[in-house]
């Protein structure tokens, strides 16, 4: 058995029913918990000294918005002593209430705050849950997968106001049909230039 694997059962028998699930891929150890249970499982990682995963690397949101349960939180935490790392996931609803870290990591605070900007994502205990990257009044949470491509606002300043304001936004043409492929894969219709590759070379002169 290797040391992810031992690494596993050990989390595994510490926690017990407050995890969902235990898998290694690519080289790396996932752990899934419960969303009322994520203090408590963080608390067992950093604390346990065969886990000593003493540092908050960093806590995400993904958008799943076909599920129920349309938020994955991410958790990434790193052991300085042991030079290894493992990743945590919770899954939340919209309402979900998740715990607050901040009483365990000082830096799941802005985390926690760009994971409520983004994508809405609550957490309970937190001690100042306010926007972080985005402005005052922002509509919406521009990382959820249904959130438009144009926004629902835009900001310009205002010559005879002397201030910034936000209006509806508001487009003057069409949306083009643009093509990002790479011209070797995916273009529709021939490149300019491209008629030449078939022609004989009395048609080339």
């Amino acid at each position: 058995m290797g040391d992810l694997e031992e690494l596993g059962e050990h989390i595994r028998s510490g926690l017990g029913a407050s995890l969902a699930g235990v898998s290694i891929a690519h080289g790396e150890l996932t752990i899934e918990a419960n969303a009322g249970m994520v203090e408590p499982v963080l608390k067992f990682l950093r604390d346990d000294p065969e886990c000593a995963f003493s540092q908050l690397i960093d806590l995400c949101g993904v958008d799943y918005p076909e599920r129920a349960l349309r938020f994955d939180i991410v958790y990434h935490l790193l052991s300085m002593t042991k030079n290894r790392r493992i990743r945590v996931k919770v899954q939340a609803g919209e309402e979900t209430q998740v715990p607050s870290l901040t009483g365990l990591f000082e830096a799941a605070a802005w985390f926690e705050r760009e994971a409520f900007d983004m994508y809405g994502i609550l957490f309970s205990g937190h001690p100042d849950l306010r926007r972080l990257l985005t402005d005052y009044g922002f509509e919406g949470y521009p990382l959820r997968k249904d959130f438009p491509l144009t926004g629902h606002v835009e900001v310009r300043y205002d010559d005879d106001q002397k201030k910034v304001v936000y209006e509806p936004v508001t487009l003057v043409q069409e949306f083009r049909d643009f093509d990002f492929e790479s011209p070797w894969e995916g273009a529709r219709g021939v490149l300019p230039g491209d008629e030449k590759a078939n022609a004989t070379p009395e048609q080339e002169g």
